[in-house]
């Protein structure tokens, strides 16, 4: 960001006496929360760091680094005693007297707009660190950022930028915010729609590679007529033989190509075996290829949503990052696993999945399904919580997006696990329920 720019911002900022909170909602992002009106996102992207205006929303997951947890209560419901920019240098540094200090104790909250080194550092009246969004050691700079260690000044900064005023620094400030939205969303739908794809690819290879159930009866007809030759002609079979020439019951001769390492008496019950899992196999094979079908449409609805969601918090909630901790590794065979605001929603892939979270899911779970039509069982784990609006509303849109395809309004019901009854397969009645309306946006709507 140029400095004329963060001077603008500075001063537009100065009109504030409090910091209502201050937290992290992306992983380089802090807001800083004025008023119920005002947010502010400082983005500290290294070499791309900048300040925008937009809504304040709730975060895709919580943080809870040391940084974090200090960011919070240092800074959240504090006086601001002075906003500057120190040395008129990339810098932009509040000074602050915490909710909590004792006799009118200050520190500093400190924004680095400095390229690589790009930093967000909580720092106190003696200028050592507190805390830091990154630390920074000897090896990588000549200025350490870490806790307890005293903060050096940057070099001089010779500034060849244009220093004209800025006359709207509030609209420069939303059109970075649009202008950053667009090229977010783009660079995240890339990636997402690639995710799906590749789950699309796989699944349908699995499907293509299915044996064709003609095919299986032939197999199992073949065995089985193997296996009584081989009783029928068990007294020419010595151990060393690896065929059997022999006739069939119709009397046409035939070759038997026989197993190693069986005994020859053990032969045929061999073959018996093959033609019984043939059998089987063939018998089963429509539920796995209804299995893998309903699974296809599944992602196919996921990629739709993704092809049509306006908004990277959207994004990040039908096709989650992999996760680095235990939690976020959790994975679950018999649904589709996510996390929205930190709650666990489970939700069934087809019949049979739908089936299983019905039995997994404990009496104060939240249940949800679309209103009126075939839709996914979603499953919210409460453990006996009130979820937030915003939870419910996130998780209905969820449950849309992944069980139709078709644009339009909708409405999801949602109730206790316990007032839901199964009766045949999936198939459910239940009572105490109250509605969210969900409208899932296209083409069609969008015109």
């Amino acid at each position: 960001m140029k400095l004329n720019e963060l001077q603008a911002v500075a001063q537009h900022l100065g009109k504030f006496d409090r910091i209502q909170d201050a937290r992290r909602v992306d992983d380089n992002t802090i807001e800083i929360i004025f008023d119920k009106e005002n947010s502010y996102f400082f983005n500290m992207t290294r070499s791309q760091s900048f300040v925008y205006k937009t809504k304040t929303k709730p975060p895709i997951k919580s943080y809870n680094a040391p940084f974090d947890t200090l960011l919070h209560r240092l800074a959240g419901n504090s006086k601001i005693v002075k906003i500057e920019i120190p040395r008129h240098d990339r810098l932009l540094r509040f000074t602050l007297t915490p909710k909590s200090s004792y006799k009118d104790q200050k520190i500093i909250l400190q924004f680095e707009f400095t390229g690589k080194n790009t930093n967000a550092i909580l720092i106190d009246a003696d200028e050592t660190v507190i805390e830091a969004l990154r630390h920074i050691d000897a090896d990588s700079s000549f200025r350490v950022v870490r806790p307890g260690v005293a903060l050096l000044s940057l070099p001089l900064y010779q500034s060849k930028e244009n220093s004209s005023p800025i006359e709207d620094i509030e609209h420069l400030l939303q059109e970075y915010w649009i202008s950053f939205e667009n090229r977010r969303i783009e660079e995240v739908r890339r990636q997402k729609v690639s995710t799906v794809n590749k789950k699309i690819d796989t699944l349908s290879k699995s499907l293509d590679a299915l044996p064709d159930e003609g095919k299986l009866h032939t197999r199992a007809d073949q065995c089985q007529n193997y296996g009584n030759i081989v009783l029928a002609n068990l007294y020419q079979i010595k151990p060393y033989d690896k065929e059997l020439k022999a006739y069939d019951f119709d009397g046409r001769a035939l070759t038997v190509e026989l197993p190693g390492g069986i005994a020859p008496n053990r032969i045929s019950e061999y073959f018996f075996n093959l033609a019984k899992r043939a059998r089987n196999k063939a018998k089963n094979i429509h539920i796995e290829r209804e299995n893998l079908s309903s699974k296809i449409d599944f992602y196919q609805n996921i990629l739709y949503a993704v092809t049509n969601a306006k908004e990277v918090n959207e994004l990040e909630l039908l096709v989650p990052k992999r996760g680095t901790s235990q939690r976020k590794k959790e994975k679950l065979k018999e649904c589709e696993l996510f996390w929205v605001e930190d709650y666990k929603v489970l939700v069934g892939r087809n019949s049979n999945e739908n089936q299983k979270l019905l039995k997994l899911a404990k009496a104060n779970d939240t249940w949800m399904h679309v209103q009126g039509i075939p839709s996914s069982h979603v499953i919210i784990k409460t453990d006996k919580q009130n979820l937030p609006q915003s939870v419910l509303e996130a998780t209905a849109k969820l449950c849309v997006d992944f069980s139709v395809k078709k644009p339009g309004n909708y409405k999801v019901d949602y109730a206790k696990r316990k007032f839901v009854k199964i009766q045949e397969g999936s198939q459910v009645l239940y009572a105490h329920y109250e509605t969210i309306p969900v409208q899932k946006e296209g083409v069609e709507i969008r015109k």
